[in-house]
């Protein structure tokens, strides 16, 4: 009986050591594979933004010649375009809030209005690019300084109009799951990830137009 006892309580004491071995930390805490893939794209995407910054910042520092961004760029125009993004970005969180609590109305209009939101950005985009090429400055030539001012300019607005018009199109897919349905239990993973590249969109906007347009 004795013997019993003590062979059961070595192999409960076994068998709790193993569980407390097995036992690995959450790093991620309940963040969904999906988030965490999002999270490294966008870090190393960030890295190239990065890299774009530097490079345009190296060369302007290198070049006596570097005209005022203000005499040839439309900012005022482009001040609104942050200011539609970053309202979009705003328009993103209501719609992961109202989905949260199962208002699919609420969801429906604000993600529309994200959309409408990039749509409306680039489009402004568009209308610069047209008015600069008119203007004689194209991505290999500048008529009225050097030409790196204008390829460094198309490359890194380009480069990020290229990720508004992808997260466009994230966001309509989206849309369209959000309308069959496919959110009405609350969960909001999907749209959070979105959500997550949508919003840094928006911050290196505001860095591309502080360092391009305004500095």
């Amino acid at each position: 009986m004795g013997s019993t006892s003590v062979v059961h309580s070595g192999h409960s004491a076994h068998t709790g050591h193993n569980n407390k071995v097995e036992r690995k930390p959450d790093i991620f805490g309940s963040a969904s594979n999906g988030k965490i893939g999002m999270w490294v794209f966008l870090s190393t995407d960030g890295l190239t933004f990065a890299g774009f910054l530097l490079g345009y910042g190296i060369l302007r520092a290198r070049n006596p010649e570097w005209p005022d961004p203000s005499h040839f760029l439309g900012i005022g125009l482009s001040a609104i375009a942050t200011f539609i993004l970053i309202c979009s970005s705003v328009t993103m969180v209501l719609a992961q809030a109202a989905g949260e609590e199962k208002n699919r109305k609420n969801m429906l209009r604000f993600l529309a209005l994200t959309i409408l939101g990039g749509m409306s950005f680039l489009g402004i985009q568009v209308y610069e690019y047209t008015h600069l090429v008119h203007e004689g400055m194209i991505f290999w030539d500048f008529a009225k300084g050097p030409p790196q001012f204008a390829s460094t300019f198309f490359l890194v607005t380009g480069f990020h109009g290229f990720h508004v018009f992808s997260g466009v199109v994230y966001l309509m897919t989206i849309f369209g799951r959000a309308l069959v349905g496919k959110y009405n239990d609350g969960n909001m993973n999907e749209v959070e990830i979105a959500g997550l590249f949508w919003h840094f969109v928006d911050l290196v906007w505001i860095l591309v137009f502080t360092f391009i347009y305004l500095i």
